[in-house]
């Protein structure tokens, strides 16, 4: 296996890596840097994702990629340019950012999620999704950047696992109404969750940390729910609330 050495800041492709670092630098190259042994490997199991993998300058590689995609080895302090973590694993790989594919049909459930802001929430987000065995997760407006490194590191690989759309909640919701399938939004004055919500096939609408689901977004929802709380608590976290939601509604 051919590793190419990189010690310079002037190099080209580092300059083009740490672009990355930044939406509008992903957006461009429709590429982005994820790090971790974990997330790599995982990655790595999906045919043309990955496009290249980064170690840092002592960090040997624990698996065999073939000889197809081109490892790099950087010089210590131009790979912690390339990393937000206090304590890295020493590997990156550059994945290719992957539009994923989604047709309504008959039978799903999916996750709705409006103007999620936290990228650790979004992250568990989304890996709850997937471990529910949900069908798609669908971002409205506002969400933080799919390809955020923290959203990364919280999906845990998730990312290339269960489709992730990013579309307009008010049009996705009248569509799914179209096909009757019932939209559950959530909110803390909504109808306490029971066993007669669960469903072979719905949608769970989540909000904002803050603000929750927008007030003229859940009016358009088939019925609102809530989670019911015993304890002097005011609320639940996003994420602890939709994982419990989506595991009741699924009827686990």
């Amino acid at each position: 296996m051919d590793v190419k050495w990189i010690e310079s800041g002037q190099n080209k492709q580092f300059k083009a890596w740490h672009k990355l670092l930044k939406k509008k630098g992903r957006d461009k190259a429709e590429s982005y840097l994820l790090e971790g042994f974990h997330s790599v490997e995982e990655a790595l199991r999906e045919s043309g994702s990955v496009q290249a993998i980064l170690l840092d300058e002592k960090q040997e590689l624990p698996f065999n990629v073939g000889e197809i995609i081109q490892v790099y080895r950087l010089k210590r302090g131009l790979f912690q340019a390339l990393i937000s973590t206090e304590h890295s694993q020493g590997i990156l790989a550059v994945c290719k950012i992957h539009h994923a594919s989604w047709c309504l049909q008959k039978g799903q459930r999916l996750l709705l999620l409006d103007a999620i802001q936290d990228p650790g929430n979004l992250g568990t987000l989304i890996r709850t999704a997937d471990a529910v065995g949900l069908d798609a997760v669908i971002l409205g407006d506002g969400c933080v950047d799919l390809y955020n490194d923290k959203v990364l590191r919280s999906a845990q690989g998730s990312h290339g696992h269960i489709p992730i759309i990013q579309r307009n909640l008010f049009e996705v919701i009248t569509r799914l109404k179209e096909e009757k399938m019932p939209v559950y939004g959530t909110a803390l004055q909504g109808e306490l969750l029971t066993s007669d919500n669960r469903s072979n096939s719905f949608a769970l609408l989540m909000g904002n940390e803050a603000n929750g689901v927008q007030p003229d977004l859940l009016r358009e929802a088939t019925a609102i729910l809530k989670i019911p709380l015993y304890g002097q608590a005011e609320s639940l976290n996003v994420a602890v609330a939709a994982g419990i939601f989506m595991y009741f509604l699924r009827g686990l």
